[in-house]
């Protein structure tokens, strides 16, 4: 009964082991991707300005008027 319970515990172990390293590398990739979405929301805001875009309450974009 002894071995069994240790092997038992063993297994359980390895188990929890293996699910903190998965929890561990999907946190590190979500980082990853939100550092991606912000450097794109920044890129396309940047693109925005380039091209004449002012954004206006929230979502809501119209072109900029040219004051020549």
């Amino acid at each position: 009964v002894q071995t069994l319970l240790q092997q038992m515990q063993d297994k359980f172990q390895t188990m929890s082991d293996q699910i903190i390293g998965r929890n561990i590398l999907f946190l590190n990739e979500l980082d990853d991707m939100s550092c991606r979405i912000d450097d794109l929301e920044k890129n396309i805001a940047d693109l925005m300005t380039q091209a004449g875009v002012e954004e206006l309450e929230g979502e809501n974009k119209t072109p900029a008027t040219n004051k020549s």
